[in-house]
């Protein structure tokens, strides 16, 4: 994870290198905790969610306390679960691994568990890209990622991902407001990031 990512003017984040938005969804609720400065810690705000074949990215359409945006790597997501409630909305909750600068130690940093709540519209759209996409980063990362380290795998590996394929065979839920991308949105320049770490870009 990472704390306000880069974003353009428009609130779109600055996009990797070989990264593909895959949807955009408005209307979510979005809940993580261990947020310095944020009320007891816990990060909440309104906004919308990118996907990309390379990580989910959350920007508040009001900032609060610090909190602009959230990043999560899809490779550093784990115990991911659609929710159903009776008496609340449906949510995707889980657990995220902090993205460690490489002057860093790892122990300085903890686990985040996050909560996507979908309070507007349905997500059956959503949903099944969403877990589609997370198998297939793990499964590319298992298959080219090479011996296992002690260390996490890079999250831009995810990047190399083949995504064209599960996008032309979505589902599309008319009840569910998420936009899928047919054609990369243009930015506001063609900068790209090629590296989490701050200090090489």
């Amino acid at each position: 994870m990472a704390l306000n990512p880069n974003l353009y003017g428009n609130g779109m984040p600055v996009a990797f290198v070989n990264e593909m938005f895959v949807l955009i969804r408005d209307g979510v609720e979005f809940e993580v905790d261990k947020i310095p400065g944020a009320p007891g810690g816990m990060g909440k705000a309104k906004g919308k969610i990118y996907l990309s074949n390379v990580r989910m990215v959350f920007v508040a359409d009001k900032p609060t306390n610090n909190f602009i945006a959230f990043d999560m790597p899809l490779l550093y997501v784990h115990g991911e679960k659609f929710n159903q409630p009776i008496f609340h909305c449906n949510n995707i909750s889980g657990l995220v691994e902090p993205v460690v600068p490489d002057d860093q130690h790892r122990a300085l940093y903890s686990t985040h568990s996050f909560k996507i709540l979908f309070k507007e519209g349905g997500c059956g759209t959503f949903v099944p890209l969403f877990f589609n996409l997370i198998k297939s980063v793990r499964q590319y990362n298992q298959q080219f990622g090479g011996p296992t380290e002690p260390r996490a795998p890079d999250p831009l590996r995810a990047a190399q991902t083949p995504v064209d394929e599960m996008m032309r065979h979505a589902y599309v839920d008319p009840n569910d407001p998420t936009r899928i991308f047919l054609q990369q949105p243009n930015s506001e320049s063609q900068l790209r990031r090629r590296t989490y770490n701050p200090q090489t870009e």
